[in-house]
């Protein structure tokens, strides 16, 4: 077995002359216009940097506040941390395909951002649950709040998230390895997704198919039921308040809330509640965008950033640096 490159196409010959790809061409958006291309690449990579930037500034305020080392906080900032990671599995890659030539993506390396892709977005909607059922616990029962949301409790709900997002994609530890690709190599996305991945596949997909359709529906819709009930029992609540005015500011947050959320589930459950081979491309791909790009880019802004506690801590961190600077 030896190595030969073709137009761009590197395979391996095996026995029989049967060529294995080993390399993938990412073609982005290829009906776009370059000078189109750079400012797309532009404006996500703003929005990247600003994702990554306002993430990092949540996590960085929960670490040094202590007034922002609640149970909420604990959560959001684990949010915060996997949002950075969510959005850099694909968006750095993007970048490249839209700014350069960078199109081509090695096998291994698109085994790793599927299986990253998808256990973090798993992950994710877990973690999206929590946040929800401490926020119905801190209206509906403010008074047994720190009795019920206890340190130790929040670090187990954390980490059983994150526990249970990665061992349901461990399938495709398993499953993907055993793919082979042995005709095109072009994938008509700006990731390893699975519609336009598997249909290169000389493999039988079928099995893959089924298992990721039942995962992925169990996920979206169970973690999409739970949020839903805990922000009823939110509204509930909201609506028994005795001043208009507070009614008024929780209704607010919690719209605003409502929005990222179908977002998100909106995009995913669209995408990959029922995986099918025939789905359009280009709808895929407008998709995803929002799921990869918009929603990891919204949420600083709706759970923390707009937040007055978050707000006094930064402003007090940035007023202690420039009297360290200044004196």
């Amino acid at each position: 077995m030896f190595l030969s490159q073709q137009d761009g196409l590197k395979f391996t010959l095996g026995p029989e002359n049967e060529t294995a790809v080993t390399e993938f061409i990412l073609e982005g958006f290829p009906g776009l216009d370059q000078r189109l291309q750079l400012f797309l690449s532009l404006v996500l990579l703003l929005m990247y940097l600003t994702t990554v930037l306002g993430n990092a500034t949540i996590i960085f305020l929960v670490c040094v506040d202590h007034h922002l080392q609640t149970p909420m906080y604990f959560f959001i900032s684990n949010l915060a941390f996997l949002e950075i990671w969510f959005t850099s599995s694909t968006s750095i890659k993007l970048f490249a395909i839209l700014s350069s030539d960078q199109k081509t993506i090695s096998l291994s390396s698109c085994f790793a951002q599927s299986y990253f892709y998808f256990a973090l977005g798993c992950t994710e909607f877990i973690l999206l649950v929590v946040l929800s059922c401490d926020r119905c616990v801190a209206i509906c029962q403010p008074l047994h709040y720190a009795a019920l949301m206890e340190p130790q409790l929040c670090l187990c709900l954390v980490v059983a998230a994150w526990a249970i997002g990665f061992s349901l994609q461990s399938y495709r530890l398993l499953f993907l390895p055993e793919l082979s690709f042995c005709g095109s190599n072009r994938i008509p996305h700006f990731l390893c997704d699975n519609t336009p991945w598997f249909k290169l596949s000389c493999s039988d997909t079928s099995l893959l198919w089924k298992i990721d359709s039942v995962i992925s529906s169990c996920v979206l819709m169970g973690s999409l039921c739970f949020t839903l009930a805990f922000y009823m029992c939110i509204l509930f609540c909201i609506l028994h308040l005795p001043a208009a005015s507070e009614r008024k500011k929780a209704c607010a947050t919690c719209s605003s809330h409502l929005i990222t959320l179908s977002i998100a589930y909106g995009s995913c459950i669209a995408l990959y509640m029922c995986p099918s081979e025939d789905a359009s491309l280009k709808t895929n791909k407008i998709v995803t965008l929002l799921n990869t790009v918009l929603y990891p880019f919204l949420n600083p802004f709706i759970y923390s950033l707009r937040n007055r506690a978050v707000i006094l801590a930064l402003n007090k961190f940035l007023a202690r640096t420039v009297i360290k600077l200044f004196p």
